[in-house]
């Protein structure tokens, strides 16, 4: 029987020798990846100062060595939120930020993120993939998981590198490999997963299955599950990487916002993985019945006009609009959604996203993306008539 956590999703057992019980990885060595960082992560010197801060927490020892402000001239003396209860909605919970965790979270902070903070998320590895610390990995913390996606690119992609990209992918990645002209590889939406199957496992988990581990990077987000303006996101990877990338963080922003990351660990300490879970089942539920609505309204409106699967996690729907007539030979015109929801769609009062935008080749295409995260069942029902009369339009047909 294939064990499972609270809220039903399956959990991940250790990876185990027939002989031995649970096998112990094996991962690449720091000399793999000398070869495969950028030629910009190579030349990065780290920070003369923050590279020092570890030792301000020696035992009697005089630091003279930060110009951190003094916390006793910050105005704030407390902050407090409040939440609802994945296991009973109708109760919040109230948690207070005050004394060493508010001065933690006013100041200046490590650049790979908060140490409690860090702590968690590494059990959430080990919880939600199987992956134990002593493997050749660890995890930074950015502003929300596009810093991250960012900053390793940054560290790995030379100006003109050719990338294996997959296609569609998601939009705001492409800028990131655009600027450094290369010739066209996040996980946002593990915990929004509806399907009716098992969960697939995710590549993090499955490299524990290879001879080898340690080329896998992972980005995880708290934007779908927590709240998209908390900003907070990490990466699990390879240790090389991440010590770039902690660098890299140094030198621009500094660090992750300590505000938000002590929010963020002081919810989520209070649930327990098992109550997060839960949660996460419970936002997955509402996103599902807003597909199901999306779903009735497609087969109601575009019907014979749209070629589609329905999606199994997210907010999106990614679908084909048939512009020509049965009957009719395609044209290139015709194979281009991006002419048409562009004009006659805003014209007819309908915004969506034409699936150009996440094609790195920039081709045309007939796909659309159409969000239903934030809409009434109303609204959806609205768009997507107001869609088949530009559908119909487009073939010079009418109903």
């Amino acid at each position: 029987m294939v064990p499972t956590h609270s809220d039903g999703i399956h959990a991940v057992e250790p990876t185990t020798d027939s002989s031995n019980g649970p096998r112990e990885l094996k991962y690449l060595p720091a000399e793999f990846y000398a070869s495969r960082l950028s030629d910009a992560a190579k030349d990065l010197q780290p920070s003369a100062i923050l590279s020092l801060f570890p030792l301000e927490t020696t035992p009697g020892l005089i630091s003279l060595l930060a110009g951190k402000p003094n916390g006793s001239t910050f105005p704030f003396t407390s902050f407090q939120y409040s939440v609802r209860s994945p296991v009973d909605p109708s109760q919040e919970q109230t948690i207070r930020l005050d004394g060493a965790q508010l001065s933690e979270s006013l100041q200046y902070g490590r650049s790979a993120g908060q140490a409690d903070l860090l702590e968690w998320a590494y059990g959430l590895q080990e919880y939600a993939h199987g992956r134990r610390r002593g493997e050749g990995w660890r995890i930074s913390v950015g502003n929300g998981s596009q810093d991250m996606i960012n900053k390793a690119v940054w560290a790995t992609v030379n100006r003109g590198d050719a990338v294996l990209l997959e296609t569609p992918m998601y939009s705001g990645v492409l800028p990131m490999f655009q600027a450094l002209h290369c010739e066209m590889i996040d996980d946002p939406y593990y915990f929004l997963y509806y399907g009716a199957a098992t969960r697939p496992p995710s590549y993090f988990s499955l490299e524990r299955d290879e001879a080898e581990v340690g080329r896998v990077l992972r980005f995880d987000s708290l934007s779908k599950i927590l709240s998209s303006g908390l900003r907070v996101g990490f990466i699990s990877a390879p240790e090389p990487f991440v010590t770039v990338i902690d660098s890299h963080t140094a030198t621009s922003n500094l660090h992750p916002s300590s505000l938000t990351q002590m929010v963020a660990y002081t919810l989520l300490s209070s649930w327990g993985y098992d109550t997060l879970m839960l949660h996460s089942a419970h936002v997955s539920g509402f996103y599902k019945a807003k597909r199901d609505v999306f779903e009735r309204a497609m087969r109601k409106h575009l019907d014979g006009l749209a070629e589609w699967t329905p999606p199994e996690a997210g907010m999106f729907y990614w679908f084909k609009l048939l512009l020509h007539a049965p009957g009719v030979p395609e044209t290139s015109l015709e194979e281009d959604s991006e002419a048409v929801i562009r004009t006659k769609a805003v014209e007819k009062g309908v915004l969506a996203l034409p699936g150009t935008v996440f094609l790195p080749s920039g081709r045309k295409t007939a796909y659309v993306r159409a969000a239903f995260s934030l809409l009434s069942d109303e609204a959806i029902n609205e768009a997507l008539k107001r869609l088949r009369e530009v559908v119909l339009d487009a073939r010079g047909t009418s109903e």
